[in-house]
């Protein structure tokens, strides 16, 4: 075969080559300016013998990432990051919003253009960051961008308008979520309902602006999710801080709540000395994951033991929430831990509220609703359903679980329950 015949492929191949490279080192560069500006932003917090906090650490393990021109090789950045989360106790961490842990593909621009508002750029920085993104700034344009938005809109409001009387949430998160949107009111957050449907498959239920500690805001977005068809809820999940839960009793008064441990031990955690933190988190550690509720009800009257006397105010933040704290001990031992915390809404929304930096700009409620109504819509693609989820319907049924286990009969319940009570 002659030479020629293979030009047009071997042209093609070194193009796709040169293409990759050069996606390789745009997006290396853009990774190490990232770390370079996390870490210059933290320069001035040391240690005790005036080393810094923040520092680099090397690099993570090569990883490949799938682009628009092929699969190409990365090795992220790292960096050793000592300093102290004031409310958890635990040790911060750098998060990549370019490149986050679990991406193995450049996103898509349906997912990029939300978080790129979110963040707080103006429509006017949206183009050169897709191109940082994309690698491409081709097609387009302000009048494009404008057009999407507009769409995703529209999205946005047949979504918040469409019948739920198909769909059957048996559990429910709940969160008022604040997030650095330029909106008029400053005050105003996102209140935010995500459901496990009776097949197990988690979805967003409902999105609205609000205020978080507002009882009527929430009864008003419950209402319009009853008028719309939406059953009660058998076990609701949220943050005690909430105006939710006297919305729910006025609205599904049969839905029980269960309070988020995450939240929980932050605010016990508040309410102590930093120095009684570790003991305090592994006492808290037994009670929310102990064997089962009666085990639970143990480590509580030991963690009342240890620190009653000196930290009262800690102590009834769990004692005086108890049944909506153990609530979750009562359903299937495979979803306890789906149920202790509201970590689909907080995973989902880490990257955003991770940021703090915020462009002045006109910005609108619309908008700002629409772009988070795209990014839940991306993230929910790779949501996964709970364990066991052919138990879920059996819950909306009404079957009965005593120590995370189905009990056949409720008579059967009924004795394990004293012989529970006669040990």
């Amino acid at each position: 075969m002659p030479a020629g015949d293979h030009a047009p492929a071997s042209s093609s191949s070194l193009i796709d080559q040169i293409l990759r490279e050069g996606a390789r080192k745009m997006l290396a560069a853009a990774l190490q300016a990232e770390v370079d500006a996390y870490i210059a932003a933290f320069a001035d917090e040391r240690d005790d013998n005036g080393r810094r906090l923040v520092v680099r650490n090397g690099y993570h393990a090569p990883r490949e990432l799938l682009t628009g021109v092929g699969a190409i090789e990365v090795t992220a950045p790292r960096v050793n990051d000592k300093r102290i989360d004031a409310e958890t106790g635990e040790r911060k961490r750098f998060s990549s919003a370019i490149l986050p842990a679990w991406c193995r593909k450049t996103p898509q621009l349906s997912e990029v253009l939300p978080l790129l508002y979110l963040h707080g750029l103006s429509s006017g920085d949206f183009i050169p960051a897709l191109g940082q993104f994309l690698g491409s700034t081709a097609g387009l344009s302000a009048s494009v961008i404008t057009k999407l938005t507009e769409t995703w809109k529209g999205e946005q409001r047949a979504f918040s308008a469409r019948d739920l009387s198909g769909a059957d949430y048996v559990y429910l998160w709940v969160d008022g979520i604040h997030v650095n949107i330029r909106l008029e009111e400053h005050k105003l957050c996102l209140l935010v309902m995500i459901g496990v449907r009776a097949d197990g498959r988690k979805q967003l239920v409902a999105l609205s602006d609000g205020y978080r500690e507002s009882a009527e805001s929430w009864a008003d977005l419950l209402r319009d999710c009853k008028r719309r068809g939406m059953r009660a809820p058998v076990l609701a999940i949220g943050d005690g801080a909430l105006g939710f839960w006297s919305a729910l009793g006025e609205v599904f008064p049969q839905t029980r709540a269960q309070r988020c441990w995450f939240h929980k031990i932050a605010n016990v955690l508040g309410a102590l000395p930093k120095s009684a933190h570790p003991g305090a988190k592994k006492a808290l550690a037994e009670i929310w994951n102990a064997e089962d509720k009666d085990h639970a009800l143990t480590a509580v009257k030991e963690f009342e033991a240890t620190y009653g006397a000196k930290y009262p105010k800690a102590v009834a933040k769990v004692v005086d929430d108890l049944d909506e704290l153990l609530a979750f001990y009562d359903y299937p031992a495979e979803h306890w831990v789906h149920l202790r915390t509201t970590n689909p809404i907080e995973s989902t929304f880490a990257t955003v509220r991770h940021r703090t930096k915020v462009t002045k700009g006109p910005g609108s409620r619309a908008a700002g609703l629409a772009m988070t109504f795209k990014l839940i819509e991306s993230a929910q693609k790779r949501w996964r359903a709970v364990n066991a989820p052919h138990l879920v319907a059996l819950v909306r049924a009404g079957a009965t679980f005593v120590k995370g286990k189905l009990v056949e009969r409720p008579e059967e319940s009924l004795a394990i329950e004293e012989r529970s009570i006669a040990a």
